[in-house]
Parts: structure tokens; C-alpha cells; sequence
């Protein structure tokens, strides 16, 4: 690879747009993504993308009895409409249970791919015209799809940035955010809302199959190593959006499906980042938040025969046993009178 040829790449206007295609959608994957995987859903993105594949053929069928050229036209809004309406629903399910949800779940994802396959017949078209939406056809991103891709993105950034103290509220624990008055039903549709939207701004890119790998995986290499929710959400950007540029870069010098290049780069990554990190942590030296105030825990041995402490009353004051050493198995910091004192169990006569 010369640089002439990476020339070459930077102004071909195909290029172009699939460059801004990929950093668009590989940061705004892992944004979401960062969501799912605290509200462990991890697969609603890959349930979303079966159930947009009907959208996709919707608007494929819209396309043809309208007449319009090319057929496929509002194939992006079909699915647009689809992933969102799912996303509800698939929402709405998860809060009736595990038990009913799962089996209504997969119902509704073997639903979309059936009904996607079935809706492209009649709209004339044939299983083929599903592939590059199924597992992604970058160099068919046309400037109407980069239009759409964009705007998404920023809606889905905006959300995802903008309220994002409220939503990893609602995503790490429902039940708190609930009982601070927060609006957990709307902020949980909101979540799958943009969940949705990511996934058909995502179809060109990687497809609607793998569309789920480019949310998680970065997220799942960012949590190795990130200590918080905002640098996890970060880190996990910056990996999405490497990771699609690189494999982008790589199928245009070679003839390989750039959606599987990127996921499978992806999981390369998190592979070699998995195996490193133990032996980043054994270097690693222990933080103390708070380097300049004393411990305020100390752990105390029960069997140490340490004496404690003996407490001197007050002058004037009512005679005070003195302590004596903690026996091994009592509690910590317990006393007892001494022997000889005024306790009648003490072996002296009681007045």
C-alpha cells in the first residue's frame, strides 16, 4: 500500500461517502449500544434488525406500486418505520415478564425475516435484492442514503449524549429511577426508539444480521479497561469508529464483504484487548480515591491479644471498669468488667 493509493481512496466520491458513512455509524453504534448492555439486551439490536427487514420490503412494495425509480426508494423509511414500531413493541413485551416475552420475542423476529422475504416477492423483486441490506453493501451507499445517515446519527448522538445521565438512570436500575419520580416508561421507549434508529442507519454499513456486533463488541472491549459509564461510552466510539474505517480501508484493497471485515476486526480486537489485560493489571498500581484523607475502615483481627485500651473515668466520677482484652471469637471493641470489681459475678460480695 502506497500513498498514491491512499490517495486514490480519499477522493474517490464512493469512498467518500462511505467513509462518512462508517465513523457516523461507528460512533453512534456503541453510543446505544453503551444503553442495551446495562439494561442487558444486548440482542435487541439483532431482534430490531429482523424485524426492519419487513420494513425494507414495505418500502420496496410502496416503491413499486408508486412507480418510483429506483424501487427501492423507501426501502431506508420503510425500515425506519418498522425498526421503531418493533422496538416498542419488543419494549413493551419486556415488561411483561421473561417468560411470555421470550417466546412473543422470537415469534416477532422469525416474523420479520419471514415477512420480508415474503413482501419482496410480491413487490417483484427477489432474494437477492435483500442481501446488501441483510449483510451490508457500502459501496451501494448512495448520497439519498448518506442524507438519511446522517441525519440519524445526529438525532441518535443527540439523545444518546444529551440525556444521558437519565438514561443509564433507567438502564442501571428501573426501580431507583422510578422511585425518583423519573419517567422510566418514556425514557425506556426512548431507549429502544434510538436503538431502532441506530440499526437502520447501520443496514448499509454492516446489514441488519450483524448490525447488533457493531453496537456490543466496542462497548465490550471499552469495559476491560474503562472505569465509568462516560469514559466506557467514549472508548467505545473511538474503537466503533477505528474499526470501521480500518475495515472499510481493507476492503477496498481487497474483494471482501466490508460489513463481516468489520465485525470480525472488531472481535479481534476485543480477543487481543482480553488477553493483555491481565498483565496490564498486574502493573497496574492500586488508586486511592481519596490519596489525601486517612482511612476511615480499619479491619481488626478477632484473635489478636492485643490489650485494649483501658478507659480512665472522670475525676469525680462513678468508679469505671476497666476493660480487658477482647477474647478470640468475641467482637471486636467488646468489654467486660474485670474480675474483683463490684460485678457479683465477679467473685466479689455484692453490698
Amino acid at each position: 500500500m502506497t500513498w498514491d493509493l491512499v490517495v486514490e481512496m480519499l477522493t474517490s466520491p464512493l469512498m467518500q461517502r462511505a467513509l462518512l458513512a462508517a465513523v457516523l455509524v461507528g460512533a453512534a453504534a456503541p453510543v446505544v449500544g453503551t444503553f442495551l448492555v446495562q439494561r442487558r439486551m444486548a440482542l435487541m439490536g439483532d431482534g430490531i434488525g429482523h424485524v426492519a427487514l419487513t420494513g425494507v420490503a414495505l418500502g420496496w412494495l410502496v416503491g413499486s406500486w408508486a412507480g418510483l425509480v429506483p424501487q427501492d426508494a423507501l426501502a431506508v423509511p420503510g425500515a425506519v418505520v418498522a425498526a421503531v414500531v418493533g422496538s416498542v413493541v419488543i419494549e413493551l413485551v419486556r415488561e411483561r415478564g421473561r417468560t411470555s416475552g421470550d417466546l412473543a420475542l422470537a415469534l416477532m423476529f422469525y416474523g420479520g425475516i419471514a415477512g420480508g422475504v415474503l413482501l419482496i416477492k410480491v413487490a417483484g423483486g427477489t432474494n437477492a435484492n435483500l442481501i446488501s441490506y441483510l449483510f451490508g453493501s457500502i459501496s451501494t451507499v448512495s448520497t439519498t442514503d448518506l442524507w438519511w445517515t446522517v441525519a440519524l446519527a445526529a438525532l441518535v448522538l443527540g439523545v444518546g449524549l444529551g440525556l444521558r445521565t437519565a438514561l443509564f438512570a433507567v438502564s442501571h436500575d428501573e426501580e431507583f429511577a422510578r422511585a425518583s419520580g423519573m419517567p422510566v416508561r418514556l425514557l425506556s421507549m426512548l431507549v429502544a426508539t434510538i436503538a431502532a434508529l441506530t440499526v437502520t442507519i447501520a443496514m448499509r454499513v454492516v446489514g441488519l444480521l450483524l448490525v447488533s456486533a457493531l453496537m456490543i463488541v466496542p462497548v465490550a472491549i471499552a469495559q476491560l479497561y474503562a472505569r465509568s459509564f462516560g469514559r466506557t461510552m467514549t472508548l467505545a466510539s473511538v474503537i466503533g469508529v477505528v474499526v470501521s474505517v480500518v475495515g472499510l480501508g481493507l476492503t477496498y484493497w481487497q474483494d471482501i464483504p466490508p460489513g463481516a471485515t468489520i465485525v470480525v476486526l472488531a472481535i479481534v480486537v476485543y480477543t487481543v484487548a482480553a488477553a493483555l489485560r491481565p498483565a496490564l493489571q498486574r502493573h497496574r498500581p492500586d488508586d486511592d480515591p481519596h490519596p489525601d484523607m486517612v482511612d476511615d475502615v480499619l479491619i481488626v483481627d478477632d484473635v489478636c491479644d492485643d490489650p485494649v485500651p483501658t478507659v480512665t473515668a472522670p475525676a469525680g466520677a462513678a468508679h469505671a471498669p476497666a476493660a480487658t482484652p477482647t477474647p478470640a471469637g468475641r467482637a471486636a471493641g467488646s468489654t467486660r468488667p474485670t474480675p474483683g470489681t463490684d460485678d457479683p459475678a465477679g467473685g466479689a460480695p455484692a453490698t
